[in-house]
């Protein structure tokens, strides 16, 4: 994948618009929520920020996947969860409340994770190579672009309500089609190795994914964490922000490595199908999980 201005100015500019939307639907009280629900908040940033990056770097290990698309990959780990997780959530029975709670605390403590587990891949995948890592200055640029929007958001809702809802869907919706644009022309521009990248790492992206859903779902069961905040843990986990992780990768003043952003790339497309499974999986699971928990209710 050749470097190419167009991502420099639409990924920052989609991952803006994103964030904004974010914005128009939070509130200061769903930095509050976090109080309420103390154990799925903590069960889901333990899974984003320790066992996932463990977990991926077992699996980049184990196929030995080439320096720049392994540190792709780390990149990938320690991305926040995107938005998309919170429509997912309320398709599929989560509790998106909790989900909006998560997305922006992930947001937030990115700042300070993700260039570690970064750097500390590039110094194990690529021998500490010279130019060559995040400085964490240059990491603030991007996560400006990320939480100055969600502010601006907040303020356009709380000073205009029916505005910021008219907008929420519009504001989404453009996201969406900046980020297609992107990923579309990135497509066309590599289509002649568009084959030998999912070769690379479609396989590795793919059980990534579902061990993610997986673990968000199963750890927090484990953690007797409800289902419906389980389901929301699910997709807050499994779905990361690709939109930051491609940015990162790809600016020149970050990583400036467009191989990196190849395992963010690849995972946004079957990121979609997985979480779907998913999704349908647990809902499937949410009657007869929703009668054993009321019998536990009852018994006590």
């Amino acid at each position: 994948m050749e470097d190419s201005s167009i991502f420099s100015v639409l990924l920052p500019a989609a991952l803006g618009i994103i964030m904004f939307g974010l914005g128009l639907g939070l509130t200061v009280a769903d930095f509050r929520r976090v109080a309420r629900f103390p154990r799925a908040v903590l069960v889901a940033l333990f899974c984003q920020l320790l066992l996932l990056p463990a977990i991926c770097f077992g699996l980049v290990v184990g196929f030995d996947l080439p320096p720049a698309l392994a540190v792709g990959m780390m990149l990938l780990a320690a991305s926040p969860g995107g938005t998309t997780a919170n429509l997912y959530s309320h398709l599929f029975g989560g509790d998106v409340a909790l989900n909006i709670s998560l997305t922006a605390i992930n947001s937030v403590l990115a700042v300070f994770t993700l260039p570690v587990v970064v750097n500390l891949s590039v110094a194990h995948f690529l021998d500490g190579a010279d130019g060559v890592g995040l400085r964490f200055d240059k990491t603030l640029q991007v996560f400006a672009i990320v939480l100055i929007p969600v502010v601006l958001g907040m303020f356009v809702r709380a000073r205009a309500l029916a505005f910021a809802e008219r907008a929420e869907r519009p504001v989404k919706i453009a996201s969406v089609l900046i980020l297609l644009g992107a990923i579309v022309g990135a497509l066309l521009q590599e289509r002649e190795r568009i084959g030998e990248y999912v070769a690379d790492v479609g396989l590795i992206t793919l059980l990534f994914s579902v061990i993610s859903l997986g673990i968000g779902y199963g750890v927090a069961r484990l953690a007797r964490v409800g289902h419906g905040q389980s389901v929301a843990s699910c997709m807050e986990i499994g779905i990361h922000n690709t939109t930051l992780a491609m940015t990162i990768a790809l600016s020149p003043s970050l990583l400036g490595n467009s191989e990196m952003a190849i395992p963010a790339a690849v995972y946004s497309v079957l990121m979609f199908f997985t979480a779907a499974g998913a999704g349908f999986a647990l809902r499937a699971l949410a009657p007869r999980t929703a009668s054993v928990e009321d019998a536990g209710t009852t018994a006590r």
